[in-house]
């Protein structure tokens, strides 16, 4: 399998306590080598304010994740984010070599 260059942004809702938000960022990196990628940089903006309301959240925590993945499992990542209560929204983009 070809893994590629991936970056995962993701925002955590203001309702999970800061202290928190560590384990949620940690189930997402296990859902990634879990399914043979690999994480290669984290970075945590912090709590910011949403540019438009989302489920009655106006702020959430911004955490952008550069990751090396396989295409062909993207589909499994996908389904993981899109059903954790604890992500409000999520967009992975392909990096250009």
């Amino acid at each position: 399998m070809v893994n590629r260059q991936y970056e995962l942004g993701f925002i955590i809702p203001s309702n999970v306590a800061e202290s928190d938000t560590e384990t949620v960022i940690g189930a997402v990196q296990e859902w990634i080598e879990k399914n043979e990628g690999s994480v290669t940089k984290v970075d945590y903006w912090g709590r910011r304010r949403l540019a438009y309301p989302i489920n009655d959240f106006r702020e959430g925590y911004y955490v952008f994740v550069h990751m090396e993945y396989p295409t062909q499992r993207l589909g499994d990542l996908e389904h993981n984010l899109h059903f954790d209560e604890r992500i409000l929204r999520h967009l992975i983009v392909r990096l250009d070599e």
